[in-house]
């Protein structure tokens, strides 16, 4: 209630703040996150690059005594250790959602970046899946379109929401090109 005039009219009561233009990642979307189980098969990766990297190091070390050797050594753990926390996050911050005319999928941290393919655009879709990401039970939805800057691809989905999703965006594409 205004003091002097009675209610406030509906235009005048603060709704939810404008979304921020540089804002990629719309509120009003509901996102689908991809699953947890793809920082395993992320950290396995850095591992297994890590393993050979700090072998050659300690072998350089080893051989010749010099302390850059050990320097580089403690840098690339130190490294090693800010991209595993960085994985974890970026995992979390994945996702897609399908609208009725294109899908969204985000991705990052420090630069968000929002793909917007309308699946008129798309050509086709592909699924992936290499031995570790099957050993976790886990495939890669790739959106292929004209404009090979504009490809998307969700990881980290079970094989049965690959399929779902793979099966949905080659209808609806289908759909939408023939109304071209």
């Amino acid at each position: 209630m205004n003091e002097r005039s009675g209610p406030v009219p509906a235009e005048d009561h603060p709704g939810p703040p404008p979304a921020h233009p540089l804002e990629p990642w719309p509120d009003t979307v509901h996102w689908q996150r991809i699953s947890t189980d793809l920082i395993w098969v992320e950290l396995i990766r850095l591992g297994v690059l890590l393993a050979v990297v700090l072998l050659g190091l300690a072998v350089g070390w080893a051989v010749s005594g010099m302390w850059g050797f050990g320097a580089a050594l403690g840098l690339v753990l130190l490294l090693a250790g800010w991209r595993a926390v960085t994985i974890i996050r970026a995992v979390h911050a994945w996702g897609y959602a399908e609208r009725e005319d294109d899908l969204l999928v985000r991705q990052g941290l420090l630069v968000r970046r929002l793909s917007i393919v309308p699946y008129s655009r798309m050509q086709f879709v592909d699924v992936s899946a290499g031995p570790l990401e099957r050993a976790f039970d886990l495939a890669t939805v790739q959106l292929h379109t004209a404009a090979a800057a504009s490809d998307a691809r969700v990881p980290g989905l079970r094989p049965a929401e690959a399929s779902r999703l793979r099966d949905r965006l080659t209808a609806l594409g289908e759909d939408r090109a023939e109304g071209l």
